[in-house]
């Protein structure tokens, strides 16, 4: 199957269904350990108007609000967006898509997205719109995975490969972002996306952490809360699952930590950048 920007985008969404929960109480826990750095690369504090793109279950809403933000939020997610606005009442909160806005021109001074440009089939139609709805001056943060030494995630695309187990039909490998970087040269693929969007001052930087866990937490975590890792293993069988998981459980065995955890290295890049004046 070919992956064009809207097949992907469809997938994207079909595949978020029914984990929200899932992904806030388990696999969101590690993406929220990056909020801060994200808040001050996108210079968020008292009076800034805020939008979080791919808010999720709100996490760096809530984390702007107690900064003295105004914040709007939007996932293209309507579970999301829903769980969102039960788990913290009176945000603004409404269900969008990326590249399509439903904001006028130059309406906010900051805009935050933690991990959602690597979940974008078109990565340049979503930093047009973002440069569109944000003032001049407005400063740009996104954060995104990198790709093999994100070793938290990277456990599960290389279990699938190295069982033997056939990648099942239908189910990308990564989104478009990640696919067309190779690791090397991730950060500088990332710096001419925001450079190319006509962003001015952009920068990346690698942001490292251990995520201590529970392997068998984490399988669960990566398994039932994110898309394209939760479609991968609904479409096995019973015996080729097992055959993942065992090629898991030898993988990840070489973080462990003692205590039955694991620490897994967690990397994820930050790109800055500012709408010009």
């Amino acid at each position: 199957m070919t992956w064009d920007a809207e097949s992907f985008d469809r997938f994207e969404r079909a595949g978020w269904s029914g984990r929200s929960d899932a992904y806030r109480d388990g696999f969101g826990r590690l993406a929220a350990r990056f909020v801060e750095p994200l808040l001050d690369a996108a210079g968020v504090g008292t009076g800034t108007r805020v939008l979080d793109v791919g808010c999720g279950p709100g996490t760096v809403s809530a984390a702007a609000l107690r900064r003295g933000a105004e914040v709007t939020a939007v996932d293209a997610s309507p579970e999301m967006a829903a769980l969102a606005s039960r788990t913290h009442p009176g945000l603004d909160v409404r269900t969008a898509l990326l590249d399509e806005l439903p904001f006028p021109d130059g309406q906010f001074t900051a805009l935050v997205g933690n991990f959602v440009i690597n979940h974008l089939g078109d990565p340049a139609a979503g930093l047009a719109e973002i440069r569109r709805v944000l003032a001049p001056g407005g400063r740009l943060a996104l954060t995104c995975w990198e790709k093999e030494a994100m070793r938290a995630l990277a456990l599960f695309g290389e279990s699938v490969a190295e069982s033997g187990v056939p990648y099942p039909d239908g189910v990308p490998l990564s989104g478009p972002f990640l696919a067309d970087s190779t690791a090397p040269d991730l950060p500088t693929a990332f710096y001419r996306l925001l450079a190319d969007a006509g962003f001015a001052s952009a920068d990346v930087d690698t942001l490292r952490l251990l995520h201590r866990v529970d392997p068998d937490r984490w399988w669960s975590d990566v398994t039932t809360g994110t898309p394209l890792t939760g479609t991968v293993v609904s479409r096995l069988d019973p015996a080729s699952l097992a055959a993942v998981r065992r090629t898991y459980d030898r993988k990840v065995a070489a973080h462990a930590v003692g205590d039955g955890f694991v620490a897994l290295p967690a990397v994820a890049l930050l790109g800055s950048a500012t709408r010009p004046e």
